[in-house]
């Protein structure tokens, strides 16, 4: 049975494609952003709180690498098979070694609904996976002579929203500690399901208005969209084997690694790559790669890990 979030992901697509006047307000998003960023942030400070924390530098070493190998395996995908132009190989890339929260609240939700644990600490690796593949997408794009544009994106990225709320949520966390936030748990926690599910039908809405640019750009975009998750997935997958995950913890580095990001890449692009075209990252991430993961690359995802771990032995 498909999980009622994911429905609801469906009903935006159907709404948008019907040409639906179903609209969320501006307003009503932007909150759910920050409520649905700042829960994630405050629930993996409040496990990183248990945590000591010279324990996971390794472990956050190891993901940091991973945001920079990324993007560098897609580019030549992007640049040789695809034939694109350079900066918009670039910027796709940058994209897809990047994370989308969105995914990373799914894949917590699915898994919280199956009673899987994973590492708590989760939140951590989603904000050091969002600035590598950045810089890594802007000297692919302008060369290694690009150092103000590189101060310029990771100005934007650092203060940029989601990286703002994400890392904040976790300092609160971290601070005050599960009891410190019992009080405020009734709005941020214990809704966090219907927030979810309202945040994913406005993604459904968005995704449907790229489907024109996928009709576009052919065939391609669709297929790198689809596979170049897969192979993602399965690095984050053996890192998280080699890391000593738990299934749980490797479902989610899986599907962090397999996600694209939408919201801070972007951005980034805009102003430092502004000559990349951003309907075909979007189209790719939105269109292709965002839905695929929702309906489809998570319980992939999770076969695969129970797979894996019972063949080669994990925790």
């Amino acid at each position: 049975m498909i999980d009622p979030v994911v429905m609801f992901f469906l009903l935006g697509i159907a709404a948008g494609v019907l040409r639906s006047e179903l609209r969320l307000p501006v307003q009503v998003y932007e909150l759910l952003s920050i409520l649905l960023l700042l829960a994630i942030g405050m629930k993996g400070g409040i496990e990183l709180a248990r945590q000591p924390f010279l324990a996971l530098v390794p472990q956050m070493l190891a993901v940091i690498a991973m945001g920079f190998a990324l993007p560098l395996l897609a580019f030549p995908v992007l640049l040789y098979f695809g034939r694109l132009p350079r900066t918009d190989a670039a910027s796709i890339a940058a994209h897809y070694g990047s994370v989308s929260v969105g995914t990373f609240a799914v894949v917590v939700a699915w898994l919280s609904a199956r009673d899987i644990s994973y590492e708590a600490y989760m939140p951590v690796f989603v904000v050091l996976l969002e600035i590598p593949a950045i810089l890594v997408g802007i000297v692919l794009a302008k060369g290694l002579g690009s150092g103000d544009s590189l101060r310029r994106s990771a100005h934007e990225v650092l203060l940029g929203k989601s990286i703002v709320l994400l890392v904040g949520g976790l300092l609160i966390g971290w601070a005050a500690g599960e009891e410190g936030l019992k009080g405020i748990a009734p709005l941020f926690f214990s809704p966090f399901q219907g927030l979810l599910a309202l945040f994913l039908l406005e993604m459904g809405l968005v995704t449907a208005s790229q489907l024109g640019t996928l009709r576009r750009y052919g065939l391609f975009l669709l297929g790198f969209g689809v596979l170049a998750p897969v192979v993602a997935a399965i690095c984050g997958l053996v890192l998280a084997w080699l890391l000593g995950l738990s299934v749980g913890g490797a479902v989610v580095l899986a599907t962090l690694a397999a996600s694209a990001s939408y919201i801070a890449v972007p951005a980034a692009m805009r102003i430092s790559v502004p000559e990349a075209n951003p309907a075909l990252s979007l189209a790719a991430s939105l269109g292709v790669t965002f839905p695929f993961n929702v309906v489809v690359g998570i319980p992939l995802y999770h076969w695969l890990t129970r797979h894996a771990y019972a063949i080669f032995g994990g925790s």
